[in-house]
């Protein structure tokens, strides 16, 4: 069985720019992703504050990167890690194969959280959404909620805005954590209503698919719900191996590394002040120049 140097596991931002620093240095590296590459910046409509780039869709900038990656013949294999066995020569199964390497690099980053509500995970795809970008063009001269109060809430809501014919942006306080440009530019949309001080009580259903909503126990009659309330890391399987963590966020020194020798972890798995698509980029390239220089 090969014996990489490197395996990454997550092929978002952070995995992908990892990659391409491992395997410039002449790396033997494997990529390992369970879904498609570009994790949750495929999920973003606009990206307007990343250097050089006035502006770029999140699947485009995703798109850019796995070119970049292609051409390097970064080897790309899919499948969910299931267990991990350290030592000297680490050894990874996902529910498809089974492989070795002498170091990990975890960026698996991290997932929209749910409202746990009745009925929620029933109607996803049925009238609840997660990607704007997804699913928006259904309900193009419709009626849509946003709940949330940050940057993804309202980079959406901003996105909805030019699709449907109503939207209402929920939130449970009456001040935001979305940045004041953003806030000014929703305001300024005629079609959007806030409704602060709030709370999702109930989600309803009809024939399987979303009736309405009830908002502090009020209905609302909508077509479809899209929820941005936060994220939580995708690390639960990394909790059998012992790592270091704080409210599931992964703890790494200025060097990416974790508590364990050999594995490393960068992007949005790990625990830091901002989450931002530069600051994973900067924290893989941390991560792979210092995997490079410890399996020297």
């Amino acid at each position: 069985m090969v014996v990489y140097d490197t395996i990454i596991i997550g092929s978002g931002v952070a995995g992908m720019t990892a990659a391409i620093y491992l395997k410039r240095a002449n790396l033997n590296i494997l990529l390992l992703e369970k879904n498609i590459p570009g994790g949750q910046i495929n999920q973003t409509p606009a990206i307007s504050n990343f250097p050089g780039i006035k502006q770029i869709d999140g699947v485009s900038l995703s798109l850019s990167i796995l070119d970049q990656l292609k051409n390097l013949g970064v080897e790309t294999k899919y499948g969910n890690v299931i267990d991990i066995k350290t030592g000297k020569i680490k050894t990874i199964t996902t529910d498809l194969e089974q492989y070795k390497t002498k170091t990990i690099l975890i960026a698996t980053g991290r997932k929209p959280k749910e409202l746990g509500l009745e009925n929620e995970k029933q109607l996803t795809g049925r009238g609840i959404s997660w990607c704007a970008i997804c699913d928006g063009p259904l309900y193009k001269n419709k009626t849509v909620a946003v709940v949330g109060g940050g940057n993804s809430a309202f980079e959406e809501a901003l996105y909805l805005s030019t699709i449907v014919e109503k939207l209402y942006l929920i939130h449970r306080r009456n001040t935001f954590r979305a940045d004041p440009i953003l806030l000014e530019k929703l305001k300024q949309k005629k079609n959007v209503e806030f409704i602060l001080n709030a709370n999702i009580t109930k989600i309803n259903e009809e024939n399987n698919h979303l009736k309405n909503i009830e908002v502090n126990n009020q209905p609302l009659n909508i077509d479809g719900l899209f929820i941005y309330i936060g994220f939580e890391p995708a690390t639960k399987i990394f909790e059998k191996i012992n790592i270091k963590m704080d409210n599931g966020y992964i703890i790494t020194n200025k060097k990416m590394q974790t508590n364990k020798k050999g594995i490393y972890a960068a992007g949005d798995v790990i625990k830091k002040d901002y989450y931002q698509i530069t600051t994973a980029i900067g924290e893989a390239t941390t991560a792979a120049l210092t995997i490079k220089r410890d399996l020297e």
